[in-house]
């Protein structure tokens, strides 16, 4: 079977299931991330076994998604898989469902059902076209379950199998805190920093988003480390907001593991990802959160994540936070909610048995 991605984080998430399957399963690659830093590293590690290939290179544009549905509409007939997996809500995702029902083979739509319903944002145009198209939605929750119920999906078409990202983080996580140590510039030692990461569009494309972000990061009570995204050091050199950079130490990204590593032995996390906000559940350690809304309340409901709009007063929320003695210790009590980490397991065992009515009539 063909399962199709193309960003860092599908591939994270993906990688659990691809294992699982072994042999039975051929990874596409679209290159939405062809930057080395966020998907070269991680490929190699994350699936060192397993048949990987690139569709052809694309420029940025809207019209990406018809030309990668294109290519891989050309591959499944020449090369007919038994089923197409996409994850989550990427433009990658689109393309693979679409050449799916092009050539009419059922479609596994992992991650199903988060909704943040903000239909400015791409990710959530993508998710209720699943909605519309999948034949079996892996449900990570029944929150999950719930809205994709709201929207009509029929019941027999959804089964809640957790998020695979809690084996993706207990695969990926590296427990040698020597690796934090090298990582980290001179100064600045373990316990004792916050990690961020900022690389959405709502914070990077608007000026006054962005300088709020890097201010509120830069009054913290502790040393700020920013893993930098290709996208954010664009868009700090773009805004001229390089000074205000300048008060944080700026790294290039880790590896999935090492971030792991690093978000564990920081004193909070800022962030505007939504795998990140799953993370700090499995590994217990506190977020600031980035963001307009969330499609992962959740995080919130639990306790492990705060949500702070691009114009409200970061700096104010995230010391709170810090200054709190006992938060950690919480939420390293707290269980996830995003399940046991044996949604991989199930979601390959659909894959193989297609049990659900949808797939034998695709």
């Amino acid at each position: 079977m063909a399962v199709v991605a193309g960003t860092r984080p599908e591939v994270i998430k993906l990688a659990p299931v691809v294992r699982r399957l072994g042999d039975d399963a051929e990874v596409v690659l679209t290159g939405q991330h062809h930057d080395p830093e966020l998907l070269g590293q991680h490929l190699g590690s994350a699936l060192p076994d397993t048949p990987v290939s690139m569709l052809a290179p694309l420029l940025e544009g809207s019209h990406r998604v018809g030309l990668w549905a294109d290519q891989l509409t050309h591959r499944f007939r020449r090369v007919r898989p038994s089923a197409v997996v996409v994850q989550g809500d990427t433009d990658s995702v689109v393309a693979g469902a679409m050449a799916a029902r092009a050539v009419g083979v059922p479609i596994v739509h992992v991650e199903a059902g988060l909704r943040s319903h903000d239909l400015s944002m791409p990710e959530e145009v993508n998710r209720r076209y699943l909605a519309l198209v999948a034949d079996v939605h892996c449900a990570p929750t029944f929150e999950n379950e719930r809205n994709l119920l709201a929207e009509g999906v029929g019941g027999d078409r959804i089964l809640v199998t957790g998020n695979t990202i809690v084996e993706a983080v207990r695969e990926s996580r590296r427990a040698d805190v020597t690796d934090v140590d090298r990582w980290l510039p001179p100064g600045i030692v373990r316990g004792e920093y916050v990690l961020a990461t900022i690389h959405r569009p709502e914070n990077t494309d608007h000026e006054t988003a962005l300088r709020r972000a890097l201010t509120g990061l830069a009054e913290l009570d502790v040393p700020v480390v920013l893993a930098a995204h290709p996208r954010t050091r664009a868009a700090i050199e773009r805004s001229g907001c390089s000074r205000l950079a300048a008060r944080l130490v700026v790294r290039t990204p880790p590896d999935h593991g090492l971030f792991l590593t690093l978000a564990e032995h920081a004193r909070l996390v800022v962030s505007d990802s939504g795998g990140v906000q799953e993370e700090s559940t499995v590994l217990g350690f506190p977020l600031v959160t980035v963001r307009r809304n969330t499609e992962r309340p959740e995080s919130l409901a639990a306790g492990f994540n705060r949500l702070v709009t691009p114009l409200d007063d970061l700096g104010a929320v995230a010391n709170a936070m810090l200054r709190d003695p006992n938060l950690r210790e919480r939420l390293r009590r707290q269980p996830s909610p995003y399940g046991d980490g044996h949604a991989s397991d199930r979601i390959a065992q659909i894959c193989r048995d297609g049990v659900l009515p949808a797939w034998t009539a695709a």
